[in-house]
């Protein structure tokens, strides 16, 4: 159900001055409390609001779990959820690589130079389509058919989730190392795992208002 501008109008006044009461919030409209009688049973009903006798409106379950949810969702840092990287060296042959991402079940693999450094990465696709027709690939190094940094997009432990979903997202690509301040690999993040953690805290903001509905019945 689609609010009407007078309903956000409410809902905004009620988050910055809860609680208030209906005259509080008609007069802060410039309408009578009439008026708005109707939407403000419409929002209680939605469960956006909550209202007590003589304390007035505040927010609802439903916008304080959701509220508490996105909250969530901006503080967790890659360092929270990032997997351990599967790492190959770059004279790794192909045929190995191959091997190994359907061994680890993922889709790409993270290469490391000498030293351990970031080197390039590898995919599923990127071997195949080295692969295919060419009988001689499967004993060449991976180095061939990885993309070499600093073509590599990548993110750091400490950067948001979000941001390291945008960037899979503008750059078209299934994950991302992470990549300390040092150059130390440190992990790898996909967008399983972000998508995974968006189920997680819809799970929960769904249990905690099914829970508070059967606590207020």
């Amino acid at each position: 159900m689609q609010l009407t501008a007078r309903q956000h109008e409410i809902m905004e006044i009620v988050k910055q001055h809860e609680p208030i009461t209906g005259d509080q919030i008609a007069e802060m409209i410039g309408v009578s409390r009439p008026t708005i009688r109707s939407d403000l049973a419409v929002l209680v009903m939605l469960g956006m609001l909550d209202a007590k006798p003589k304390v007035g409106y505040f927010l609802g379950t439903q916008m304080t779990t959701a509220a508490e949810t996105l909250k969530q969702l901006h503080e967790k840092r890659v360092k929270d959820v990032m997997s351990r990287p599967v790492i190959v060296k770059e004279s790794t042959t192909i045929q190995d690589a191959v091997i190994t991402m359907f061994l680890e079940d993922v889709g790409n693999l993270v290469v490391a130079g000498e030293n351990g450094e970031l080197a390039g990465v590898v995919s599923r696709k990127d071997l195949l389509k080295f692969t295919l027709g060419n009988a001689a690939a499967p004993q060449m190094p991976v180095s061939m058919v990885m993309t070499r940094q600093p073509k590599v997009v990548t993110v750091s432990p400490e950067d948001p989730v979000l941001d390291a979903a945008a960037k899979m997202i503008h750059h078209q690509v299934d994950s991302l190392p992470v990549i300390e301040e040092s150059g130390a690999i440190a992990g790898s993040i996909s967008t399983e795992t972000t998508t995974r953690l968006l189920l997680e805290l819809a799970a929960a903001e769904v249990s905690a208002h099914e829970r508070d509905r059967s606590v207020n019945r």
